[in-house]
């Protein structure tokens, strides 16, 4: 079924389309393929990006706090392909361009919303960073027409570990999320205290 994409702020979208439109933040970019990109470039496919806390209760789910917004920046002729990606962070006067990034996360991203795409059941996208490992994940929100703002992970949401996946971690793997927050809870906590020395 179709993923439900929560509409960006409008000022997240502007502040990209800014800096789209500006030659020196496109040239400034540590992107070499935004920089060769002939032809317009737009701003499509907004995700919210969220980062995962760890819950203060033993055993629940953690929490997801909004940071920002990410778009596929497409380019060239047409059909237009994805040759970056333009991110937005929260400030306390609203929202800013923060940098336009390529890499590896760009092309698995795409390639788990087509996943997500094909399942049964219809999911509101989100991306959902873990600091900890180094790692992000497309989340699936089971509330399709929840606010992306204040969403929170349920046991029936859905996370697909984007590559490269920290060790252990299968990516592009469909997870219900009650099943990989123990893996990821164990591997974000703190080492146990060594007794003192003898």
């Amino acid at each position: 079924m179709p993923l439900l994409v929560p509409p960006a702020p409008a000022p997240a979208l502007r502040s990209v389309l800014a800096a789209l439109s500006s030659p020196t933040a496109v040239l400034e970019a540590r992107t070499p393929a935004l920089r060769s990109a002939e032809g317009p470039l737009t701003a499509e496919h907004p995700l919210p990006v969220h980062v995962f806390e760890p819950s203060a209760v033993p055993g629940a789910l953690p929490e997801a706090r909004l940071t920002g917004w990410r778009f596929h920046i497409l380019g060239g002729a047409w059909p237009q392909k994805t040759v970056a990606a333009g991110e937005t962070v929260t400030t306390a006067d609203g929202w800013v361009f923060s940098r336009f990034s390529e890499g590896p996360y760009l092309v698995s991203t795409e390639r788990a919303l087509r996943q997500a795409d094909a399942l049964p059941a219809t999911y509101q996208p989100h991306l959902l960073s873990v600091p900890g490992l180094y790692m992000l994940a497309l989340w699936l929100h089971c509330d399709a027409r929840a606010d992306a703002a204040t969403a929170q992970p349920t046991p029936a949401d859905l996370l697909v570990p984007l590559a490269p996946a920290p060790p252990g971690i299968t990516s592009h793997r469909v997870h219900r999320i009650a099943e990989l927050m123990p893996v990821l809870s164990l591997r974000l906590a703190p080492p146990p205290l060594m007794g003192s020395p003898a």
